[in-house]
């Protein structure tokens, strides 16, 4: 029996040093102007740094920083009638995992000053504890759907 793909499987390979999908899509997504060498060298120069500062595997490091940044709710906004509500609503994981990744990304050509495997480097260990922008993002978009959530029964 052939085998079933899934659109991104189909041209996405995994990464040559951990083996991973979710690294190989994350190059992809911090690859600019489309050089990818120069985003792997930023991100394996990331996990090096990560793996000197805290002595663990920082593919472990780099999953559950993902993990604590993909949300859980967000917004919507529905109009019904003249006015445009609110809605809170549940997050698909892969938009999950896209916004943790736009958001961390987004974090981290924030700051300037330093080598990109640096600053990625903070933001993935700030974010594996809880701490930093990306974590404050999440947490943002939480707050606004609690505060909507009077809202809740006009979702589609």
């Amino acid at each position: 029996m052939p085998r079933k793909y899934n659109s991104t499987e189909r041209f996405l390979m995994p990464d040559p040093e951990y083996g991973s999908m979710l690294v190989s899509k994350f190059i992809n997504c911090l690859m600019y102007s489309g050089n990818k060498s120069a985003a792997r060298k930023a991100f394996y120069g990331a996990m090096d740094i990560v793996k000197k500062k805290t002595n663990e595997d920082p593919l472990e490091i780099f999953i559950g920083a993902i993990a604590n940044i993909k949300p859980v709710i967000e917004v919507r906004s529905k109009r019904v009638g003249g006015a445009t509500y609110q809605v809170p609503i549940e997050v698909k994981k892969s938009r999950a995992q896209a916004l943790a990744f736009r958001w961390l990304l987004e974090v981290t050509r924030a700051r300037s000053g330093r080598p990109m495997s640096n600053r990625l480097a903070d933001e993935l260990m700030a974010a594996y504890k809880r701490e930093g922008s990306a974590i404050t993002k999440r947490e943002n978009t939480h707050k606004m759907a609690d505060a909507n959530k009077m809202n809740a029964h006009f979702a589609w």
